[in-house]
């Protein structure tokens, strides 16, 4: 089937969904439907269906629907509803489809999916996204892993995916993100809370500059900014990507606390509802002080 006539399927449709939509669309792909569970609550003309419709995606009311005569179906769920989702779609999956997790889940969640997946003779590609979906959406650099990884990454290729192949089962791919998402909130959860506490002590400059000594590699005029903003704007979600990490800890033998201690600095922070950004790097740092005392003196009373 020529690509303009490809029908692909999301599961999902929030920001990673609507992000790749809206790159296959420029790639010449536009054949599409997406099921999100908030259409149940929603319907069919609520916010996310109505997300869905302008970008000439059909809204689909169930799972069924949606699969029905894709050839791939994208699953871009919230890492929490990762194998609910798979379990939900499989039922209606048949042989010669592929199914793409894409979500940011253990590699033990992505095998439960696979299993699920395989049963009903559909293929099941692990996919990890290596790097925010805006701008580059379906383009985002991603590792691949399943088997069927190799024979579909020639089709990938040709959409534009910037895929490497990792493996052969699934999981392999996603360890490699888990993994590396210890460090990577991990420091930017510890950037945010030495920011505030030296903000609340009166000393950010002399800290950032003894920081900068220290670390002179590191873009000191830009790299703060940059992980406030990132943790307060998208807080929750990195948090579910970080309990993952620490079940993908527990699943190696080791020990995942410091990943969920992460994962509830990122919540915390991300629950503040800052989503605009302030003047400056201390204006931003006084608006998240004042929401944090505001909500530690909800949680009082």
């Amino acid at each position: 089937m020529g690509r303009d006539a490809m029908r692909i399927a999301f599961i999902g449709f929030g920001e990673a969904g609507r992000a790749f939509a809206d790159s296959l669309r420029q790639s010449g792909l536009a054949a599409f439907a997406a099921y999100d569970i908030l259409f149940d609550g929603e319907g069919l003309d609520g916010p996310t269906a109505r997300a869905a419709k302008e970008r000439g995606v059909a809204a689909a009311p169930n799972p069924a629907e949606a699969v029905a005569g894709a050839e791939w179906v994208v699953s871009a769920v919230t890492a929490s509803s990762s194998l609910d989702a798979a379990r939900a779609s499989a039922p209606y999956l048949k042989a010669g489809q592929v199914f793409i997790d894409i979500n940011s889940v253990s590699p033990g969640t992505k095998r439960a999916s696979a299993d699920a997946v395989t049963r009903s003779g559909a293929a099941y590609l692990d996919i990890a996204v290596m790097g925010p979906v805006h701008p580059r959406g379906h383009r985002t650099p991603v590792l691949i892993a399943g088997r069927q990884a190799d024979a579909l990454h020639p089709a990938l290729a040709r959409l534009g995916f910037s895929a490497d192949v990792v493996g052969s089962t699934p999981g392999e791919a996603t360890a490699i993100k888990m993994a590396r998402s210890v460090f990577m909130k991990g420091v930017e959860a510890a950037m945010v809370e030495m920011l505030l506490a030296a903000r609340r002590a009166g000393c950010l400059e002399r800290v950032l500059a003894s920081l900068a000594d220290t670390y002179p590699g590191l873009d000191w005029a830009a790299f703060p900014r940059y992980a406030l903003e990132r943790v307060t704007r998208h807080g929750i979600r990195r948090a579910a990507e970080m309990r993952e990490s620490a079940a993908t800890l527990e699943e190696l033998g080791l020990s995942g606390a410091l990943a969920a201690s992460v994962a509830d600095t990122q919540e915390r922070l991300g629950a503040l509802g800052l989503t605009e950004p302030g003047r400056d790097l201390e204006d931003e740092l006084d608006r998240a002080l004042a929401a944090l005392g505001r909500a530690r003196g909800r949680s009082a009373a």
